[in-house]
């Protein structure tokens, strides 16, 4: 929808136009660049990035491997490719603050490089990934940003995530290759990084735990004192950058005067001379550019650049005064790439080019020229059209829009073609100083010199598909052990709306109309096994669109194949009555539903003697004992309960998650901290059954060492089959994770006193039934 007035008034006032202003000349200071490298978003070292950039100048990226879809979700329902598309506009939103221009490895949702999940190798992490994948994509962006110095966030040493040491292993290999011109399949230019550095700070915590200490300090980026003109410090803008983080509970007050600085190792320098600044050996500023690149034929354009690019700082905060000079020093600096020779391209241009789009923006700030572009609607179609209205102020030469291949302006209407694809969930680069398409190109002309910005829109639009509809469900189990074969499903905002759905129905199933949707049905002989059914739209391939919309970030829509994937088992169950306790974060009873358990959802008020009376099993849901405070205080009542007979599954906590092992478990329990050190993370870990004969392990489905198996990557429930047959396998969706849940029902325990199990990470730990060992 339209931007309101009120939420424009609340931009206006976040941004006064002296800020914007200083912001913007910070980056003239400096032609260094600085390369932050990471495996998550909100890995960045904000902090450190915020002094580096609003204080010395210094041009920042981050190359980040994975969109955090494993991460948890700390504002809503959203995981794994959802989540994903969350976490990426929120690293996009916190790259704004920084002036950060940013890069995935991870391109797709489908992406080999994916979060998935806790890993203690970074070797392990590249198997997954795949190694040349991961390696062809750090070069191609090394390619492309240039950047002089290069630093990970994490150490690569024992008790580390394996996804930071993979990344981290990954630095030191891409400064060779992005230099070498044979490499394989990348049609970039070679780069030669200058310097690599590694963090001279220890990366452990409640999470991780590094056996190494870090490597001795070779010099500090002094992260101290403050902004002159907001008075923020430089920790706190690091801040307001991790604040956007919200899925991951990020942002902390920092309070005035605690000492922020970052020590750094130096491991590999292409350049001579000391090493006691980040710059030393390097191009600091426009005048240093010439002798560095071997081009004195620019280096009078260059000085003269230079000398107007301090003039106009020291203009500050006279307006005219400071764009004027950013005209001066912009005209000087096309002077310098027009002169400058062939054998110093590679050096000078992209630094010129960088510059040509900081003075822009210099000289249209300072200009006081403001653009306000918006559609009427910023939810598309494929074949629409909608009004731009454009708003100006100041002394514009020239405002026009710039739209994605095939579409089209005239006369204040945009025309989306019949063709248009839909908007990217997942953009493999973000850059902040220049705006995605469609944006808006702004001419301001200051002293007879044109510079040229590109402005986004106030609200981006978002492109959805030409034929789309909601399935619900759009999975769906069937235990062939059970009589019903039926699904009722329910099919919603079907675009077009006079579109004819229909499902592609595997021989022998069958789909009857029903109100709002489809009842189907699969065969009485259906075989154990997955099952896809796609939706058409008047006979052509339809979609479905999950559309996220959060304050803190721009509208975005995760399209895929519109299907029903059905998973067929052949599950023998107990007669046991089930009562669950969820947290919010997974729906762990509806699936134990359709897999024809009696389950009831137990409310705060039913966690009482009578209500447990009443159940045989009680599952607590992941989190729950953080997300429902009344489960705390209840658990004497589920002590009590598991004394006499009741058996408690409790699914993954964590030591903060007001886990007390003195007082939440029927026995003392501790959950590890570091964490990772407790964790098993490698799917082909043995396991090994302790008492194999017992009755957990063996009714009624039995529980074999075939079980315990690393599977595909998916993710879900593992379910033995009755007798001594092989399990089958509940895996409904095909998703990028080698997390697999074992779940194990059972009849309550006929002796005085049940079982309670809990689950880590990665894997069941039964207590006295089996342990599971990292290979």
């Amino acid at each position: 929808m339209p931007v309101s007035d009120q939420e424009r008034i609340a931009t206006q006032m976040r941004n006064p136009r002296i800020v914007r202003l200083w912001q913007a000349l910070a980056p003239l200071r400096s032609c260094v660049s600085f390369m932050n490298t990471g495996a998550h978003p909100d890995d960045e070292t904000s902090e450190m990035l915020a002094a580096l950039a609003l204080r010395d100048g210094i041009a920042l990226s981050y190359a980040c491997a994975n969109r955090g879809e494993g991460g948890q979700n700390a504002i809503g329902s959203e995981g794994t490719h959802d989540l994903g598309v969350v976490r990426t506009a929120e690293m996009e939103r916190a790259a704004d603050v920084l002036k950060l221009n940013l890069y995935w490895l991870s391109e797709t949702p489908d992406d080999t490089i994916f979060d998935f999940g806790f890993s203690k190798s970074g070797t392990d992490t590249l198997e997954k990934w795949g190694r040349e994948r991961a390696l062809k994509r750090f070069v191609e962006i090394i390619r492309t940003e240039r950047p002089d110095i290069i630093c990970p966030t994490f150490l690569d040493i024992p008790g580390q995530h394996g996804h930071h040491r993979a990344m981290t292993g990954l630095a030191h290999e891409v400064m060779s290759a992005a230099a070498d011109p044979t490499f394989p399949d990348v049609d970039l230019p070679v780069w030669q990084v200058k310097k690599l550095y590694l963090p001279a700070w220890s990366g452990a915590g409640d999470n991780y735990d590094d056996d190494l200490p870090p490597p001795n300090a070779t010099l500090t980026v002094k992260a101290s004192g403050e902004d002159p003109v907001t008075g923020w410090s430089w920790a706190q803008i690091g801040e307001q950058s991790r604040a956007f983080h919200l899925t991951q509970g990020m942002g902390r007050w920092v309070p005035y005067g605690e000492p922020n600085d970052w020590p750094l190792h130096l491991v590999r320098s292409e350049v001579d001379g000391p090493d006691n600044e980040l710059t030393d050996g390097l191009p600091a500023t426009l005048a240093d550019l010439a002798e560095f690149a071997g081009a004195p034929e620019i280096a009078d354009h260059l000085e003269m650049a230079q000398t107007a690019c301090e003039a106009a700082f020291a203009a500050f905060p006279d307006m005219n005064r400071v764009a004027l000079q950013a005209a001066m020093a912009l005209k000087a600096v096309r002077a310098a790439r027009d002169a400058c020779p062939d054998r110093a391209r590679g050096e000078v241009q992209h630094r010129l080019a960088a510059k040509e789009i900081q003075l822009s923006h210099v000289m249209r700030i300072a200009s006081g020229v403001s653009v306000r572009a918006t559609l009427e609607r910023d939810v598309l179609r494929p074949g629409e059209e909608v009004t731009l209205s454009i708003e100006t102020t100041g002394p514009v030469a020239e405002v026009t829009p710039v739209l994605p291949e095939g579409w089209r302006h005239s006369d204040g209407v945009v025309h989306v073609p019949a063709g248009a694809q839909s908007t990217d969930c997942y953009p493999a680069v973000y850059r902040p100083g220049v705006a995605r398409l469609p944006a808006i190109r702004v001419v301001v002309t200051v002293g007879g010199v044109s510079s040229e910005t590109l402005l986004p829109l106030e609200r981006a639009p978002v492109v959805l598909p030409a034929r789309s509809a909601t399935l619900s469900p759009d999975r769906a189990l069937i235990n062939a052990a059970a009589e019903t074969r039926q699904i009722d499903l329910r099919i919603s905002d079907v675009f077009p709306h006079s579109g004819q759905a229909a499902l592609a129905l595997p021989s022998g199933w069958n789909a009857e109309p029903v109100a709002g949707g489809l009842r189907v049905e699969a065969p009485q002989d259906v075989a154990s096994g997955l099952y896809s059914l796609p939706l058409q739209i008047d006979g052509a391939h339809a979609e479905t669109e999950n559309r996220i919309a959060y304050p803190h970030i721009d509208a975005r829509a995760r399209t895929f194949p519109a299907q029903l994937s059905v998973r067929v088992l052949d599950v023998a169950l107990p007669d046991v009555r089930i009562g669950y306790i969820g947290g919010g974060n997974d729906r762990v009873g509806h699936w134990l539903r359709a897999l024809g358990l009696d389950v009831t959802d137990l409310a705060d008020n039913d966690l009482t003697a009578d209500s447990l009376r009443s159940v045989d099993t009680v599952v607590v849901g992941i989190f729950a004992m953080r997300a429902r405070p009344a489960l705390k205080d209840a658990m004497p009542q589920v002590k009590a309960w598991v004394e006499a007979g009741g058996n408690l599954l409790t699914l993954y906590h964590r030591p903060w998650d007001d886990w007390d092992p003195e007082t939440v478990p029927p026995r003392r329990l501790e959950i590890g901290k570091p964490s990772l050190r407790w964790r098993v993370t490698d799917e082909n870990a043995d396991v090994t059954h302790l008492v194999p004969g017992h009755p957990l392990l063996n009714t009624p489905n039995r529980i074999t060492d075939e079980d315990w198996k690393a599977g595909t990557r998916s993710a879900g429930f593992i379910l033995p089959r009755a007798g001594t047959r092989p399990m089958s396998r509940f895996s409904p969706w095909p998703i990028p994770m080698r997390r697999r849940m074992r779940a194990r029902f059972f009849r309550p325990a006929s002796a005085r006193g049940g079982t309670h199990m809990w689950r880590s990470s990665c894997t069941i730990r039964w207590r006295s039934l089996c342990r599971a060992r990292s290979a």
